[in-house]
């Protein structure tokens, strides 16, 4: 099975055609959150740029075709994991019920609910709810004796005791305080627009990676987007796969990742 490898095309099926069974040691998924459908534009917004509500027609689904959607691409990513294998996956208050409904199912362990906490989130402007300032990640794992690096997450962990030992992790593991991307790290275009609307963190992608994987361990994100879990998997010497759907950001991925063309592998 190849890696360091990006697929263009739909998961489901690429992890039901091309991937080996019981071959993966960590999933990272980001999948669609279905919440747009409207639009809400905050052009003099200062975090990050200007702000663009997510709304785009690959996260537009009726519910039923959601739940049954997010049924079919985690039951593929339930069949490549290796016994002891983890999924991580993004959500929001929006559609934690339905993936970890679904997941149970299938037989998956819910070990932990990691709640991001965005330090420079948007402000409140409809005054009709709390501010929605958290996006969340469920730490699915199959099986048992599942991989977590506990002295790797202390070195990881940026706060220290009062002498600058490393610290247990009951004040960092759950509650993960992190900026949305910003800065170089952020892919814009020439007009200074994001290039992908929910690119996620290096650092928060580092984390998972660290906790659940060794190095030469295979991962796999089914949702690539502009490929920040090949970037982090390739700093920390794993091996990665990345499907993507979406033409624009597969070809996003491959000029984020493919530096070196000679060390990598592009699938169409």
């Amino acid at each position: 099975m190849k890696t360091n490898i990006i697929y263009l095309g739909d998961c489901i099926t690429i992890l039901n055609k091309d991937i080996e069974e019981n071959s993966v040691n960590l999933i990272i998924a980001d999948p669609p959150y279905n919440l747009s459908g409207k639009s809400l534009n905050l052009t003099n917004n200062q975090t990050g740029g200007a702000f663009y509500k997510v709304n785009e027609n690959w996260d537009i689904f009726k519910y039923d075709d959601y739940v049954e959607f997010t049924k079919e691409w985690i039951s593929a990513c339930y069949k490549i994991l290796v016994h002891n294998g983890s999924l991580y996956i993004s959500c929001t208050q929006h559609n934690i019920a339905e993936l970890i409904t679904v997941s149970k199912k299938l037989g998956l362990k819910l070990n932990n609910i990691i709640t991001w906490y965005k330090t420079n989130s948007m402000p409140n402007i409809t005054k009709r709810t709390f501010t929605h300032s958290t996006e969340f990640v469920c730490w699915f794992v199959k099986g048992s004796n599942w991989i977590f690096n506990y002295e790797a997450i202390k070195e990881f962990n940026p706060k220290k005791t009062k002498d600058g030992q490393k610290k247990q992790l009951r004040d960092f593991l759950d509650f993960i305080e992190l900026p949305i991307v910003q800065g170089r790290e952020r892919m814009r275009g020439e007009n200074g627009k994001s290039l992908h609307p929910t690119q996620k963190p290096e650092k928060l992608i580092e984390l998972f990676i660290l906790a659940s994987s060794n190095e030469n361990d295979i991962v796999l994100d089914p949702f690539f987007g502009t490929g920040t879990t090949g970037v982090v998997a390739q700093n920390l010497n794993r091996r990665w796969i990345g499907i993507e759907i979406n033409p624009t950001y597969y070809e996003l991925a491959k000029k984020r990742l493919y530096h070196n063309l000679e060390l990598f592998n592009v699938s169409n």
